[in-house]
């Protein structure tokens, strides 16, 4: 240890100063003492040790600081690891200090380590009396370190006639530049002059603007100070200067005094700052995590090359029109009474009927108000070629086609976007960012739709949220002017400029627009028309957005080049009468229709009593979405309901399409040359590895699809790999279909980089020879070509999600979690399936709107279901099952869920679900592998409350239990019957057992020899009756009672083994028999044992309608009933059956956890002993306590707290049945206060029961003398989910009752440690933590303060069970919550981190 500034080992100090000053250097790093009280302390504990430098103020001595021993540094270096300068920040808690944290600071004293001091501000400054030249034996910046005995005999201070040539030479260096001052500070600087005179030999400190490292650049050599530069920098001057001259952070010497908080706030800017969230956690992950290797068995393509696929050759000799433009004017001028466009209102009725005269003159007087009538300072305020938004609702189509084609007409390009309803729609920000990147000035819209936009307090329209600012003009007639009559606008419908773009949401939710040429357009109305067989004056129904996609190219584009009339039919329409579309296509005589699957899907729903309909007009019904594979249930729903009604099987015409490759293909009628339909039902798990397998069709994990038809005229169609080069795929394999054709966008608008990815790939063959020496354009759709060069559609590339090797797709589980009772639950149409990475995997989350009048229990009930059919279904685990309420996620503008925008929600943790059901153990399959063991508890290490945060290995252990099996009396425990018996023959009369009833009366008691006689004639009845012997399998099947304990015990006694089953439920047989014959005959149960109302349930007819009565093995009645006989004899049992080894099975704990899967725990004796030691030492159980359990007694923590611990620890149990608090609720309390429990246990659901009809109730429970202040620890018992806010709501209720605030606290077990946490009635209180969601997300753990931005709180569940021999359970079925998987061997993490939990003996 060292003084500051001044040479301490000259002196050797005692051992009790130098754990003094370790002590006082701790408590300035952890900010517990200000830097003038550890000055103080630190001179008086020198004052005596140290003796005084000649020349030198004793009082100054302390004023210059050192940061630990040269001789110490290098060994801390190589045993500790590095601490990173800015370690105290928010996520440790530093200022909370515990005794594990000196403990291990006091191991570190004893190894002699340095201990860690506080940064100095490089402004400290001290008169030189005080002061030495610094010592570069540090590479800390600003601080000296201690110096070597042997160094400090050759500098002393008096060696140094004066201290002013060696001041002069430094302020000399300090005008020199501060980057060589910097560059010759670092090791890989060139060394500069020696400094000369008689302070030569004297070693300098370098000081530098970037902040210290206290531990990672440590000297390890003593003659280090032989290559230090000179220096640019002083730290003190003397006395006799003019004036105070001190430095800056810079190194600049000023004329200035500094007050001590400036200089620590410098100081403290200087520290480097908290790297980004995601840069904070990056780790080791690509070493730590498991590489799935691919399955050997899957399948593989085995197919041979695909090769391109050609179209049909565009017609030619058509008299189509030259242009798009070319057509308006045409049927403006001499067909101008042809009715081109109808719009309908939310009742049907038609409220404007859009001429092709009307749509040439209006879009004539748009184009000339856009080029003539819009200046600013004095300059046109548009250019051709300029973009121009569209702003149009979808009940307003006119002006919609007005304005579009008024745009291209002046020879601008229009970009149609949803009308934003508030400042913060989902997915705004983004079409903002398309605006800001089109350079779009001027938006158009109607009045009606801007009287309805949000505005601002100057009654414009408001600004959203990273929109550009625009100029809004109505395209009403009022608004705008007349054009002279001889004028027309310029020409510009060719070339390769964008005729329009068309935006396009991604996958991450970022927005895209796509650049549709004037060519592409044209080529796309012919080859429409041409695959269509469209012509003039055909009237074609459109239920389609008609801004973008189908909608726009059908019915605003294809439709005025054949001169054809389009109904459009808002979205508003459709929900108010789904079956409005098929209304019109009989009113209109309609010949062709455009819709999606859900629309078809609504119509059936909505058309019982329609006897009137008829379809027999149309020839084509195009499926808009045909491309989804789901649709065909749809079309094939809706051919069955209306081939009667005239709808032929030929009409029904299924599309694919995509923003950038406009339509890809359509099923023509047989009339235009299309071969009959197909469809192919393939193998679910052969699509998630990219194979096309047949599959049986009876068989469930399969995908049947349909075609979609044709290619377009004039295209050329291939299939490439989704990943990698564009290789061309088998003809077995599913890829990306890509097109080459005149008719598909070219770019997206200023977005060279991913234009060219999508815009321009070579395919090429295996031999890597492209296939064309033109570019082809990737449409996001994954599909195949099958038979008669039909194209097929299994998936979208922006639902695909690639879990390990497999892949899924989003629409497939949606399909599936619909089929499981969707509409009982969940709305059909509001269900998003996604992808998060988690241990940089994709994992599936499923999220939908729960209806409001699903219960808890039932919502759950389906969740887990969904579960069980995806995992056997696509072979994959959900990550996550989140429901929310009705109305919550963001919707899309037409209605649909916002895919994007509730992904980003999921993320930041603003979803809100009212139900969660997370199960990373069915899907995190890639955990990291095993660390290096640390045993201690680092110095980066902190305790918050019992929680230990920092960098150490995630390990904790509970107490050492004491080796009891080496003590006779220990030996009597290490058996439960030898309990029983040896409490029967000692304290025979002690109560152990008490049972209440729903009115809280004493229904039945057991004392020590009354439980011991009731098991002898058990055992006696299962070798007698039954004629068992030992190691056979015995199903109890008993309402909770006491009639269940003494059977455990007689089975015991007769060396069977016990299963306890809950019994089923009189009026749900259906669903609760099922499973209690399959625990019994998954047990191998030889026997059941029983009561008599249960056995004739088990026999009755009911139950042979649900499962074989015939197959029940033995039964017997062991119930007590007055005057009543029963199958239990009244000896006693000849001999008590005693293991011959404590690892022989005592029972088994059967369940079924939240997903429905039934899961056996085999317990031996000495799991089972150790186990109630344990509870009984946590919890303090002895033979003087009482305790309340209101538990279920079938399986985990409740069976062994209702069975065993009271017979192990000699203390009374009051049994309170869950099942009677169901005419009581206030039973549970009732019977705590009545008996004075100071511990007890409950379930979430009992805990909730008594929240919600107690609540309210808490006077009139005072009145009647319920008293809870004698609970101690109120403990929740559960394996779900934690339910902080109703544990918390349930202290607060309770509160007037006397119920301390911190008495409720939960457990944590899982299926194969039915307790690994117990609140212990000794133990501090428990304590609530708050973590950061997104670091949660990165698999860390944050501590934040309460209130934070995404801060989540966690309670704690208690201390470590105590450990003992033999004290665990063993089973191959482990599927629990949070740091190794068993079946990779497990990896450890560290304590900020999360994972999966194990434990062990």
């Amino acid at each position: 240890m060292a003084e500051r500034g001044c040479p301490l080992e000259a002196v050797p100090l005692p051992p009790e100063v130098r754990e003094s000053l370790a002590e006082l250097e701790l408590e300035l790093s952890e900010g517990d003492i200000t830097q003038k009280g550890y000055e103080k302390k630190r001179a008086k504990l020198l004052a005596h040790c140290v003796p005084l430098a000649q020349g030198v103020d004793p009082s100054l001595q302390a004023e210059s600081r050192t940061s630990g021993s040269l001789q110490a540094t290098a060994p801390a270096a190589k045993q500790q690891k590095p601490r990173p300068s800015n370690a105290r920040d928010e996520r440790f808690r530093s200022d909370v200090h515990t005794e594990a944290v000196q403990a291990a600071l006091a191991k570190y004293k004893e190894r002699k380590m340095p201990m860690p001091s506080k940064r100095r501000s490089v402004l400290a400054h001290a008169p030189v009396g005080a002061c030495t030249p610094p010592d570069t034996s540090s590479a800390s910046e600003d601080e000296g370190s201690l110096r070597q005995p042997g160094q400090l005999a050759s500098t002393p201070l008096q060696s140094c006639p004066s201290v002013e040539p060696w001041l002069d030479q430094v302020i000399q260096g300090s005008s020199t530049s501060s980057s060589a001052s910097s560059t010759s500070s670092h090791p890989g600087g060139k060394p500069a002059a020696a400094p000369a005179g008689p302070v030569a030999h004297a070693r300098i400190a370098d000081l530098h603007s970037a902040p210290p490292d206290v531990t990672t650049g440590l000297v390890q050599h003593q003659h280090a100070h032989r290559e230090r530069p000179q220096l640019a920098s002083v730290r003190g001057v003397p006395r006799g200067c003019g004036g105070s001259v001190l430095e800056t952070a810079g190194g600049v010497p000023v004329n200035s005094r500094v007050s001590s908080k400036i200089q620590q706030l410098l100081n403290t800017l200087k520290r480097p700052k908290r790297p980004p969230l995601k840069e904070f956690f990056v780790d080791d992950f690509e070493e730590l995590l498991e590489v799935q290797q691919p399955d050997p068995s899957q399948p593989k393509p085995e197919g041979s090359q695909m090769v391109v696929l050609k179209g049909e050759p565009p017609a030619t000799g058509t008299d189509w029109p030259p242009s798009l433009l070319a057509a308006l004017q045409q049927w403006g001028t001499t067909q101008p009474k042809a009715p081109c466009l109808t719009a309908l209102d939310t009742a049907g009725k038609a409220i404007c009927t859009l001429t092709y005269g009307k749509l040439w003159s209006r879009s004539l007087k748009l184009s000339y108000t856009l080029l003539n009538k819009l200046t600013s300072k004095n300059e046109p305020l548009l250019k051709p070629g300029d973009r121009v938004a569209l702003v149009f609702p979808n009940s307003n189509p006119v002006a919609f086609m007005v304005a579009f084609y008024g745009c291209l007409l002046a020879g601008l390009v229009p970009v149609p976007i949803e009308v934003p309803l508030t400042r913060k729609d989902a997915g705004s920000q983004q079409v903002g960012f398309l605006l800001g990147s089109c350079g779009i000035t001027l938006a158009l819209t109607t009045d009606a739709c801007q009287k309805g936009l949000p505005k601002a307090q100057t009654g414009e329209v408001a600004t959203f949220k990273g929109w550009p600012p625009l100029t809004w003009l109505l395209v009403d007639g009022k608004h705008l002017t007349k054009p002279p009559r001889d004028w027309l606008p310029p020409a510009r419908d060719s070339g390769t400029g964008p005729a329009y773009i068309e935006y396009k949401t991604s996958k991450e939710g970022s927005t895209v627009g796509v650049a549709v040429p004037h060519a592409s357009l044209l080529a796309q109305c012919r080859a429409l028309t041409q695959a269509c067989g469209f012509s003039e004056a055909e009237t074609l129904t459109n239920v389609l957005d008609f801004k973008r996609d189908a909608g726009l190219w059908h019915g605003v584009l294809t439709s005025v080049l054949n001169r054809m009339h389009v109904v459009s039919i808002p979205y508003a329409l459709m929900k108010a009468n789904p079956l409005s579309w098929i209304q019109k296509v009989c009113a209109y005589k309609a010949r062709a229709a455009l819709v999606k699957s859900r629309d078809m899907h609504w119509s059936l729903l909505a058309q019982r009593g329609q006897r009137d309909v008829s379809l027999s007009s149309l020839r084509m019904l195009i499926v808009a979405d045909g491309a989804n594979p789901w649709s065909i249930s749809s079309c094939d729903a809706f051919l069955n309901v209306f081939q009667s009604r005239g709808l032929r099987p030929e009409v029904i015409c299924p599309c694919a399409s995509s923003p950038e490759a406009l339509t890809v293909a359509i099923r023509r009628p047989p009339d235009l040359g299309g071969p009959p339909p197909r469809r192919a039902v393939l193998s679910m798990s052969g699509l998630s590895h990219g194979v096309i397998r047949v599959d049986a069709e009876e068989k469930l994990s399969v995908l049947t699809v349909q075609d979609v038809g044709q290619v377009m005229p004039g295209a050329n169609v291939c299939v490439v790999k989704v990943e990698g080069t564009p290789y061309l795929c088998k003809t077995d394999e599913v890829g990306e279909i890509c097109v080459n054709s005149s008719a598909t966008a070219t770019a997206y608008y200023g977005l060279l980089g991913i234009t060219k990815n999508v815009f321009e790939t070579v395919p090429v063959t295996a031999g890597g020879a492209p296939v064309s020496d033109r570019p082809f354009t990737r449409t996001g759709l994954l599909g195949f070509i099958g038979p008669d060069d039909l194209v097929f559609v299994v998936g979208k590339l922006d639902g695909l999600m690639v879990v390990g090797v497999r892949r899924h797709n989003a629409d497939d589980i949606v399909a599936t979690a619909l089929a499981v009772e969707p509409m009982k639950f969940v709305y059909r149409g509001r269900v998003a399936v996604f992808s998060v990475p988690v241990l940089r995997e994709d994992r599936i989350v499923l999220v939908a709107e729960q209806r409001p009048d699903a219960s808890e229990e039932d919502s759950f009930r389906w969740m887990s279901r969904v579960l069980q059919a995806v995992d056997s279904i696509h072979q994959v685990g959900v990550y996550c099952l989140a429901l929310v309420p009705a109305n919550t996620l963001p919707k899309a503008p037409l209605g649909g869920i916002h895919i994007s925008e509730t992904k980003q929600r999921f993320l930041e943790g603003m979803l809100h679900p009212c139900n969660v059901l997370m199960c990373p153990h069915m899907c995190v399959t890639n955990l990291p592998k095993p660390r290096q063991k640390q045993p201690e508890v680092g110095p980066a290490s902190m305790i918050v409350g019992n929680l230990v945060a920092g960098k150490r290995i995630a390990q904790a252990s509970g107490r050492e239990l004491a080796h009891l099996e080496d003590s006779d009396q220990a030996r009597k425990f290490l058996f439960l019957p030898d309990v029983l018996r040896w409490r029967a023959h000692t304290t025979p009369e002690h109560p152990l057992f008490l049972l209440l009833n729903a009115k809280g009366t004493v229904t039945s008691t057991a004392t020590c020899i009354q439980l011991h006689k009731k098991a002898e004639r058990v055992a006696a009845a299962l070798t007698e009756k039954a004629q068992l012997s030992a190691g056979a399998h015995v199903a109890l099947v008993y309402p909770p009672g006491l009639d269940l304990i003494a059977a455990f015990y007689g089975c015991l006694y007769c060396g069977c083994v016990p299963v306890t089953v809950r019994p089923p439920h009189p009026q749900n047989l259906a669903t609760t028999l099922p499973t209690v014959k399959m625990i019994v005959e998954v047990s191998k149960s030889t026997c059941v044992l029983t009561t008599q109302p249960i056995v004739r349930l088990l026999r009755s007819k009911e139950a042979a309608a649900a499962v074989d009565v015939r197959t029940w093995p033995t039964i017997l009645d062991t119930g007590v009933r007055p005057r009543c006989a029963d199958d239990i004899p009244k000896k006693k049992v000849a001999s008590i059956f005693r293991p011959p080894s404590p690892d022989v099975l005592a029972y088994l704990d059967f369940s079924v956890s939240t997903t429905g899967i039934l899961a056996g725990v085999k317990m031996s004796h000495a799991a089972t002993s150790a186990l109630c030691r344990s509870i009984k030492l946590q919890c303090e159980l002895y033979p003087s306590r009482q305790i309340a359990i209101c538990l279920d007694p079938y399986c985990g923590l409740g069976f062994a707290l209702w069975c065993l611990c009271s017979v192990y620890s000699g203390h009374q149990s009051v049994l309170v049945p869950p099942p009677e608090l169901e005419s009581n609720v206030s039973l549970w309390l009732w019977a705590v206060s009545q008996y004075r429990a100071r511990v007890t246990f409950c379930s979430y659901s009992v805990m909730e029961m008594c929240a919600r009809g107690l609540g309210a109730q808490t006077a009139v429970l005072r009145t009647k003398g319920v008293d809870l202040s004698c609970v101690r620890t109120c403990m929740v018992v559960a394996e779900e989910r934690p339910r902080i806010a109703l544990t918390q709501s349930f202290s607060k209720l309770f509160r007037d009752l006397g119920l301390p605030a911190r008495a409720v606290s939960t457990t944590f077990g899982c299926r194969v440690n039915v307790a690994i946490c117990l609140q212990g009635t000794a133990g501090p209180d428990p304590t609530t933590v708050y973590v950061d969601m997104r670091a949660l997300r990165h698999d860390r753990v944050r501590l934040v303060e309460r209130g934070s931005p995404h801060s989540l709180p966690l309670t704690e569940s208690g201390k470590l069970r105590s450990q003992g021999r033999g004290g665990h359970a063993h089973s191959t079925h482990a599927p629990v919550a949070t740091a190794d998987n068993p079946e990779q061997g497990g990896a450890q993490r560290g304590t900020g981190q999360q994972g999966q939990l194990t434990t062990s003996p």
